[in-house]
């Protein structure tokens, strides 16, 4: 079983990899992975060995907050008209309460509202509604919550709290630098809080703004020596412990000065721990900011689907909440208007925008019959549909949860930054006491030793490491989804860059998947219109493809299809008719041998298939009259994306059933270097696997159906389609289109994802492996400058920043289309 939990109080890479080592030790728990950018831990486990609950107290017990993320909590604001006094308010939350599924009711008499939190698998908004009539009162048009609001709300509320508290810090912080290291270079301060004159007071006025800076940042205390007792140190313990040094120092040196030591009155550290909160303030919103931004493409996903859809019942159009449509319900949407949910039209011709989902800018004709997906618009007409897909169950909804899975999972890159930040923080420590009483034993004084002490502990930064792999696979996830490319997890973007060789299915994927007339060739007795009317007629009582592919050529041109006087099918050749007194034969070589007919078209004949066409004679009184060719012809896009593909280096295989002839005609065509043909579509997986025995890691294009096991052996799947197999499980990539320039698209975007996780990850441990020596005073010892906390704690606060920043510049990716 798979579910995913909201975890609230992680800081860094170290509380990702405590809430994952706690929960990873329950029994029945296959898999726990904690996605730090987005504050969620995806959890796989057998629910007959353990339960949520149990998942839950593990968290808790680590010292976060697990919360349950359920599809069917929600949150509804519901206007009620018709209460006149407080008890009306009592009346209208009893009979709310009472209903099952209820976990929060509050009417405000004031503002006419009810909030209500309900689980809308036992109970619907009709329903609440229906126990506020029953009550005697009127609740008018409803205010819902869904969960990407609410998980904006609470971004935006936290960035909102972390600008005032770094606000405060901030207002203290000028004043308190001001008066400690204004004296140092010649700025003026009043004869009352001199050093010099009075080295009491200028303490007691540096302790005394600093304690609003210390509330300012009171999280970093008190999460940080929770973790730190509790065995599991994170950042937070490094910052309280740096800070809490510093200011215990300050206080110490102040109870010197009052002991008549005046000269200490230099040696206060208090505007470093105010400094340091200070920065650290300002890095967590600027990351808390950039974090909100790499979930921006799932954001706009989410609000693809309209809050409301209008129903028709009982001959009347009814507004309601989208949860509230079900399964069968004729839904209205008139132009401009998005469609709510996946259903078939029933009623009414329009043409509907689908770009938001598939990337295809051309809007579809849709009429009677026709499918519609919820999330794309409406353009020109008014149609009825039916629903066919509520719910979690609509093709957008699946999208989202394939994109929030991939999101979820971890790339093998970042598997060295999580071993090494589940002991980096206690290595940080042990690295800064072992520095500072190193540097004292030396012979250095206190201060210059806790200098060393704070400067290790509040440049170490376990958030870079943190925050490198998920935010570059949220913004690259993101982005193929905006491009119509679906990637299933972080191991299959990982090894989409490793690919050197495509095999491509031919039918449906390289061509159109459906036979079309190319050519019409005639002799002098016939003209080409006569001719394609008369075989398109011939052909009407066929059920061939490739007479319907006749017919569909004779019906494009406008051409009336002539009633036929007398009809034979000839099974294996073709069909023999009688059209306006005339005898017609259409079929193979071998019907026109049969009957003896001579092929003056022999040239043309022997051309056509070379170029893998199917050849179709037509003779009328036993006199060839002319051919037409029958292709499947290959895609518009398919020769731009091989041509791509060959330019990044990668090898390109088709694999089909056709005969070798016709395969290699396509091939020729498309540009294809190698050709597998005549192979059985059970036999499609062992071809793959002869391919990877080469030593060639190896993607598979398929259109999922027939090519399933081929796609599960290649060591990349890319299944192709209309995007309504979103959850082709064989594939490790879903490509919404029927466009093959997807396939260089989902490489490209692979490479530049690893490219930038690399970039983040070097950046990361470089800064940690530079900037943790250079702390501990390296270039001290070879005469260079002490560190000064105050920078440390700048370049801390903004190495994770940097991490994000670089993640998000793959909002910029545009795929190479020529």
């Amino acid at each position: 079983m798979k579910n995913t939990l909201n975890v609230a109080g992680m800081t860094c890479a170290s509380c990702a990899r405590a809430v994952e080592r706690n929960v990873g030790k329950l029994d029945g728990v296959q898999a726990a992975n904690v996605n730090l950018a987005t504050e969620k831990l995806f959890i796989e486990f057998d629910d007959t060995i353990t339960n949520l609950d149990q998942i839950k107290a593990a968290v808790e017990k680590a010292g976060y907050q697990a919360e349950e993320e359920t599809d069917h909590i929600r949150e509804i604001m519901l206007p009620i008209s018709g209460m006149t006094c407080a008890s009306c308010a009592k009346a209208v939350q009893r009979a709310v309460a009472k209903l099952d599924g209820i976990h929060e009711v509050n009417v405000n008499f004031a503002t006419e509202n009810a909030k209500v939190v309900y689980d809308s698998s036992q109970t619907r908004i009709s329903e609440i509604k229906a126990a506020v009539a029953k009550a005697g009162y009127r609740a008018l048009e409803i205010e819902t919550r869904d969960e990407a609001d609410q998980d904006s709300q609470r971004r935006e509320k936290q960035i909102r709290t972390l600008w005032r508290k770094f606000i405060v810090a901030l207002a203290f912080t000028i004043p308190l630098l001001y008066i400690a290291m204004g004296p140092m270079i010649g700025l003026p301060l009043p004869s009352v809080i001199s050093p010099e004159l009075n080295p009491l007071n200028f303490g007691l006025l540096q302790l005394l703004l600093v304690i609003p800076i210390v509330a300012a940042g009171y999280r970093f205390y008190t999460v940080g020596f929770s973790r730190l007792f509790k065995g599991q140190p994170n950042m937070d313990s490094l910052i309280a412990i740096g800070t809490g040094a510093a200011v215990l120092y300050g206080i110490y040196a102040i109870y010197r000065i009052w002991n008549q030591n005046p000269e200490y009155a230099h040696k206060l550290y208090i505007e470093s721990a105010g400094t340091i909160i200070a920065l650290i303030l300002l890095g967590k919103y600027m990351e808390t900011v950039t974090k909100g931004k790499t979930s921006e493409a799932i954001k706009r996903l989410m609000g693809l689907a309209p809050k409301t859809a209008s129903v028709i019942q009982d001959g009347k159009e009814i507004v309601i909440p989208i949860d509230e449509v079900e399964t069968g319900d004729i839904i209205l949407v008139k132009p401009g208007e998005k469609i709510p949910v996946d259903g078939e039209v029933v009623k009414g011709r329009t043409s509907v925008d689908e770009s938001m989902l598939t990337g295809e800018s051309i809007p579809v004709e849709k009429n009677a019959g026709s499918k519609v997906v919820g999330g794309s618009i409406n353009k020109n007409g008014t149609i009825q549909f039916r629903a066919d897909k509520v719910g979690k169950d609509t093709v957008l909804a699946q999208i989202i949860k394939l994109v929030e899975d991939a999101q979820g999972s971890k790339a093998p890159i970042a598997k060295m930054a999580d071993i090494i930040s589940g002991y980096f923080v206690p290595i940080v420590i042990a690295i800064a006491i072992t520095a500072g009483l190193a540097w004292y034993l030396s012979g250095q004084s206190v201060v210059f030793s806790l200098t060393i002490f704070i400067s290790v502990l509040v440049i170490a930064c376990p958030c870079a490491l943190g925050l490198a792999t998920p935010t570059a696979i949220m913004v690259g996830t993101g982005k193929g989804a905006e491009h119509g490319v679906l990637i299933k997890g972080g191991e299959a973007l990982e090894t989409a860059h490793k690919i050197q060789t495509i095999v491509f299915d031919k039918t449906g994927t390289l061509t159109e998947g459906k036979p079309v007339v190319t050519d019409i060739i005639t002799t002098n007795q016939i003209d080409e219109r006569k001719l394609l009317q008369l075989s398109a007629s011939a052909e009407k009582g066929s059920e061939h493809p490739l007479g319907e592919a006749i017919i569909n050529k004779a019906l494009e041109r406008n051409l009336e299809l002539l009633q036929l006087e007398s009809f034979e099918a000839i099974p294996g050749h073709g069909v023999q008719v009688e059209v306006q007194g005339k005898k017609l034969l259409l079929g193979n070589k071998k019907l026109m041998d049969d009957r003896n007919i001579p092929i003056t078209l022999q040239e043309d004949s022997d051309r056509l298939a070379e170029e893998g066409k199917t050849p179709m004679f037509i003779a009328i009184n036993g006199k060839l009259a002319g051919i037409i060719a029958v292709a499947d012809v290959l895609k518009e896009s398919s020769r731009r994306a091989i041509d791509v593909l060959h330019r990044m280096g990668i090898e390109v295989v088709m694999i089909t059933g056709d005969n070798k002839k016709t395969a290699e005609a396509i091939a020729r065509q498309a540009g294809i270097d190698r050709v597998l043909a005549e192979v059985l579509p059970q036999d499609k997986a062992n071809e793959v696997k002869r391919i990877q025995s080469e030593g060639r890691k190896v993607a598979m294009v398929g259109d999922g159906i027939n090519d399933a096991p081929a796609l599960a052996q290649a060591d990349i799947g890319i299944a192709i389609g209309s995007g309504t197999d979103v959850a082709m499980e064989s594939a490790d990539i879903v490509l919404m289109r029927s466009s093959l320039m997807d396939v260089p698209t989902a490489v490209q975007l692979s490479k530049r994802t690893i490219r930038n996780i690399k970039q983040n990850l070097f950046w990361a441990f470089a800064y940690n492996t530079a900037g943790i020596p250079i702390a501990a005073g390296l270039l001290y010892l070879f005469g260079g400058p002490l560190l000064n906390p105050m920078i440390a704690a700048a370049a801390m606060a903004f190495s994770s920043v940097s991490v994000l920043t670089n993640a998000l510049r793959l909002k910029r990716f545009k795929p190479v289309q020529e």
